[in-house]
C-alpha cells in the first residue's frame, strides 16, 4: 500500500529536547498575555462568588451545555467537509474559473453572522426579497427555519473558510512528485487523495476544524436570532443582571475550548511530524464528467455563504438609495459617512493581522520543532482565547488596563483594542504557521548555516518564503474576523472609533436596514480588495 513519505530532514521529536532558552522565555511571556482572559474569569468568578461546579451540573445548564456541544461538534464536521472539497477543487483540479474562486471562497468568513442570520430571516419573511422575487414566478416563500438547523445551516455557511484558508495553501504547496509516484503505480484520483493528499493536509484541515469548533463554542448573534439556546447566549443574557452566573458561564465555555485543544493538540503534533516539504504546482485533475457537480457544489456552497446574504443586503441600500419604505428612506443611507468606519475597519485588521503573525511565530517553532507537553501547554493556552467571547476578552483587556500599575494610558486606545484582537484571534494565525513551519525542509537551514548565514538571514531568505503561504492564511483568517468583531469592538475601542460592524449594528439596533446592507456590502467588498491584495496575490500556490 502506498503512503506519504515522512518528511527526509524533519525533527525527531525526543522526549526532553529544549529549545533555546530566549525561545522559551519569549515564548512564555506571549502565553502570559493570551492567558489575561482565562485569569480574568478565575478572578472575577472568585470576587464575585460564582458557584461555578453547582452551575455546571445544574438542571437549568445542562439543556444549554449539551445545545452548544452538539451544534459545534456538527458545524465542524460539515464545514470540514466543504472546506477540504472547495481546497481541492480549487487548487489541485480543472474547475473553472479557478482563479475567481480562490478569490471568493474566503470571502463568506467576513460576513458577521448576526449580519447573515438576519439576511436570510428577512429574505424569507412575509414582504422579503423571497416573496417578491418568487410570487411572481408562482412559488411559494420557504419555510422559516429556526432553532438548531437555522443555526446550523448559517454557521456552515459563513465557517467553512477557516477551513479552506489553511487547506489551500497546504494543497497548494504539496510536492507533486508524490501523486505523479501514486498514478504510475496504479492509483485513481480517489485513492491518491485518500492515501496521499489527505495525510498530508490532515493537520492544516484539523487546524481549520478547531477553529470552527471554538468559534461555534462562542458565537451568540445567529444563535440568539434563530431561537437555540447555548451557554454563549445565556452569558450575554446574564451579563447584567446575574454577573456571578454570566462569569461561571464563561469560566466553563473557557475549560470547554481547553479541552478540545488540548485533545486535538495531541493528534496534531503526531501528523504535523509527518509534512513534506513544499514544492511546485502539480499538474491539475481533470474532473471530466463531475466538472458540472463540482462546479454546482462551489456554486451553492458561496451562493449561501456570500451571495445569498450579499444580495439581501444590497437590495435593502438600494431600497435605501431610492427611499422606498419605513427604514428606507434616503436619510437613513449616508455614504459619505462610511468613509471614516472603512478606514478604522482596514487600520485595526491590517495591524492586528500583521502583529497576530509575528506574535505566533516563535510559539509555531517551539510547538513544531521541539514539541513537548509544555510547548503543548502554550498552545492550549493561546486556543483557549478562542472561544471566551469577546466581550469577556475585552472586560479582561479593560480591566487589565485599569488595574496593572503603568498601564492606564491605554485605556481605551488602539493598541489595548489591536492586543484584544490578538488574543482573541491569535490561535487562527497560529495553526497555519505551525503548518508552515512543519513544511520546512531542515537540510536547507542546515546548508545555509554552513555557508555561513546567520539566523536573521536564514529566516528572511529560506524559511520565510517557503512558510508565506501558511502564513498569509493565517494573517488572512485574523484579517477578516477582526474586521467583523463587535462586542470586543464596542467595549474596548477609543471613543468614537467606529468600524463597519459597529456601523452595522448601530443600524440594526435604530432600524435603519438601507444603512445596515449598505455598510454590509461595503465591508464585504473591501474584504476582498484586502484578502486578494495581502492573502492571495502573493500567496506562492497562486503563481
Amino acid at each position: 500500500m502506498l503512503r506519504a513519505p515522512a518528511v527526509i530532514g524533519a525533527t525527531k521529536r525526543v522526549a526532553g529536547i529544549r529549545g533555546p532558552l530566549w525561545l522559551w522565555v519569549v515564548a512564555l511571556i506571549i502565553a502570559a498575555l493570551f492567558a489575561v482572559p482565562v485569569g480574568y474569569l478565575v478572578v472575577r468568578n472568585i470576587t464575585e462568588g460564582s458557584a461555578t461546579l453547582d452551575v455546571l451540573f445544574s438542571r437549568e445548564i445542562a439543556a444549554p451545555l449539551v445545545n452548544t456541544l452538539v451544534l459545534a461538534v456538527a458545524v465542524s464536521a460539515a464545514t470540514a467537509a466543504v472546506g477540504t472539497l472547495l481546497a481541492w477543487l480549487t487548487m489541485r483540479t480543472d474547475l473553472p474559473l479557478r482563479g475567481a474562486w480562490r478569490v471568493i471562497c474566503p470571502l463568506p468568513l467576513v460576513l458577521p453572522s448576526f449580519v447573515a442570520g438576519a439576511a436570510l430571516l428577512a429574505a424569507i419573511s412575509p414582504g422579503g426579497l423571497a416573496e417578491e422575487v418568487l410570487n411572481p414566478l408562482g412559488f411559494g416563500v420557504p419555510a422559516r427555519i429556526e432553532g438548531f438547523w437555522g443555526s446550523f445551516a448559517v454557521l456552515v455557511a459563513v465557517s467553512y473558510p477557516y477551513v479552506y484558508l489553511p487547506a489551500a495553501a497546504r494543497i497548494g504547496g504539496l510536492p507533486p512528485s508524490l501523486e505523479e509516484a501514486s498514478r504510475m503505480l496504479g492509483e485513481g484520483g480517489l485513492g491518491t487523495f485518500r492515501r496521499i493528499v489527505w495525510p498530508q493536509v490532515r493537520s492544516a484541515v484539523q487546524a481549520g476544524t478547531l477553529l470552527v469548533f471554538l468559534y461555534v463554542v462562542s458565537e451568540f448573534g445567529v444563535v440568539k436570532l434563530m431561537g437555540y439556546e447555548t451557554l454563549s447566549t445565556n452569558v450575554f443574557v446574564n451579563r447584567l443582571y446575574n454577573a456571578p452566573l454570566a462569569f461561571a458561564l464563561g469560566l466553563i465555555l473557557a475549560v470547554v475550548a481547553l479541552a478540545v485543544a488540548g485533545l486535538e493538540r495531541t493528534s496534531a503534533s503526531r501528523s504535523l511530524a509527518q509534512l513534506a516539504p513544499g514544492g511546485t504546482r502539480g499538474r491539475r485533475v481533470a474532473l471530466g464528467p463531475w466538472k458540472a457537480p463540482a462546479t454546482l457544489a462551489a456554486v451553492i456552497a458561496v451562493g449561501s455563504g456570500l451571495v445569498a446574504p450579499v444580495l439581501v443586503l444590497a437590495w435593502w441600500g438600494f431600497r435605501g438609495l431610492a427611499g422606498e419604505g419605513s427604514g428606507f428612506d434616503r436619510t437613513s443611507v449616508d455614504v459619505s459617512a462610511l468613509g471614516g468606519p472603512v478606514l478604522n475597519t482596514v487600520i485595526a485588521a491590517v495591524a492586528t493581522a500583521a502583529v497576530a503573525v509575528v506574535v505566533v511565530l516563535p510559539l509555531a517553532y517551539l510547538t513544531t520543532r521541539y514539541g513537548g507537553r509544555a510547548a503543548g501547554a502554550v498552545h492550549t493556552v493561546v486556543a483557549g482565547s478562542f472561544a471566551v467571547p469577546g466581550l469577556l476578552i475585552a472586560l479582561a483587556v479593560v480591566f487589565m488596563a485599569l488595574k496593572v500599575p503603568g498601564l492606564g494610558f491605554l485605556y481605551l486606545s488602539l493598541p489595548l483594542l489591536v492586543f484584544a484582537y490578538v488574543v482573541h484571534f491569535g490561535v487562527q494565525a497560529l495553526r497555519s504557521a505551525e503548518v508552515g513551519v512543519a513544511t520546512v525542509d531542515r537540510r536547507l537551514e542546515e546548508a545555509a548555516q554552513m555557508l555561513g548565514a546567520g539566523r536573521l538571514r536564514r529566516l528572511l531568505r529560506i524559511e520565510a518564503p517557503l512558510m508565506a503561504p501558511a502564513l498569509a492564511a493565517g494573517g488572512g483568517l485574523v484579517l477578516l474576523s477582526t474586521m467583523k468583531e463587535l462586542p470586543a469592538t464596542l467595549l474596548a475601542a477609543p471613543v468614537g472609533f467606529e468600524t463597519l460592524a459597529t456601523r452595522i449594528w448601530n443600524a440594526e439596533e435604530d432600524g435603519f436596514l438601507a444603512d445596515m446592507g449598505m455598510a454590509s456590502v461595503i465591508l464585504v467588498a473591501v474584504s476582498a480588495v484586502l484578502t486578494w491584495l495581502l492573502v492571495i496575490r502573493n500567496a506562492e500556490h497562486l503563481r
